[in-house]
């Protein structure tokens, strides 16, 4: 099973509680006006195409202590997803999922038992860019915040740096958070 990938960023601390590598999937039809990440929009432009577990290698390799999936709109891959994060959570990982469907679109999916099993922090519902925020995680204040199990508080998400600079091992400089005033992905 493949995951089309927008980028991967080994560590971060801005993109949930702890250190974490991040996945941003490539595609999004959601089209949310203001959004931070436009060009992780377009299905076929993927900057990589990879197996579910070449991903997890590269996670493990990072020595984190946990997982944050972005997107593009992860639930657009749901199976390849969902696969992802089973196997990060198997291997002892946190795991925080952002999505821009709203929490009753989730109820619906037929993967929801799935992604509700696998996900320890999720963050639910289109970016409005009238009602920002960008503090504990949210981008807007519509977005919602579950802790789907007791792994993490909402003292942690609140504490989360709102952005962070990464100067990545080729010297590109890379800005990640939900202050970003436009998009820092690599």
């Amino acid at each position: 099973m493949t995951l089309r990938l927008h980028a991967f960023l080994p560590r971060s601390r801005a993109n949930g509680p702890g250190w974490r590598s991040v996945v941003w999937v490539q595609g999004c039809s959601l089209g949310c006006p203001g959004c931070f990440n436009p060009q992780t929009h377009g299905r076929d432009e993927a900057r990589e195409t990879l197996e579910v577990a070449e991903v997890m290698e590269r996670i493990l390799a990072a020595g984190t202590e946990g997982l944050t999936v972005s997107g593009g709109e992860p639930l657009q891959q749901a199976e390849a997803v969902v696969t992802l994060l089973e196997a990060a959570r198997a291997a002892g990982l946190s795991t925080l999922l952002f999505t821009g469907f709203a929490w009753e679109e989730i109820q619906r999916l037929p993967q929801a038992p799935r992604i509700l099993g696998c996900v320890d922090v999720m963050v639910a519902g289109r970016y409005v860019a009238e009602r920002r925020v960008a503090h504990g995680l949210l981008g807007s204040a519509n977005q919602t915040v579950h802790l789907l199990s007791p792994r993490h508080t909402l003292e942690e998400i609140a504490a989360t740096p709102e952005a962070e600079v990464v100067i990545l091992p080729d010297g590109r400089v890379v800005f990640s958070g939900i202050l970003q005033a436009s998009s820092g992905l690599p």
